[in-house]
């Protein structure tokens, strides 16, 4: 099997959307306290807008029949805060692998991609959120050489 890692197009839409589908299910599947249902952020959010922003980044998977089997999607922007100084850093938006291609390297290519582009354009650190529940995506950007930066804490109220 060869994977071709590509930039995305307006023609991969409908095999997007559905792959974009499939990790918000995911993600409120594992959390539905926290993240709304893939119907829900549908209605809000597209990969489109990725497609249409000089910023962002979108970089597909494809095998040699033509199906997208995953995607990453990143963008570029510049880390300001009244205590650090200005940064120009990219982030990782969404990366998701249909699970009958996980831990087959798929998300590690597409990773170097997107990481490849977002070094030619300059930034100097990349970023990404992870959730806790995700584990498997943990491990993935560790061993790509991510590391903590910034704990955030949650406690309920109510």
């Amino acid at each position: 099997m060869t994977i071709q890692i590509r930039a995305a197009s307006q023609k991969d839409l409908p095999q997007l959307d559905e792959l974009m589908f499939q990790l918000h299910s995911h993600h409120h599947e594992s959390c539905p306290d926290f993240f709304k249902t893939p119907e829900e952020i549908e209605q809000e959010k597209s990969i489109a807008r990725y497609l249409d922003s000089p910023e962002c980044l979108v970089y597909v998977a494809k095998e040699d029949s033509g199906v997208i089997i995953g995607f990453v999607t990143g963008h570029f922007c510049e880390l300001v805060s009244t205590v650090s100084k200005a940064v120009p850093m990219g982030s990782i938006d969404e990366l998701f692998v249909l699970p009958a291609y996980r831990k087959t390297g798929v998300a590690d290519q597409l990773l170097s991609k997107i990481e490849h582009t977002l070094i030619d354009y300059g930034v100097q650190q990349i970023f990404v959120e992870v959730w806790n529940f995700n584990q498997a995506a943990q491990s993935l950007y560790n061993k790509r050489g991510f590391s903590a930066h910034i704990h955030w804490l949650r406690k309920s109220v109510v």
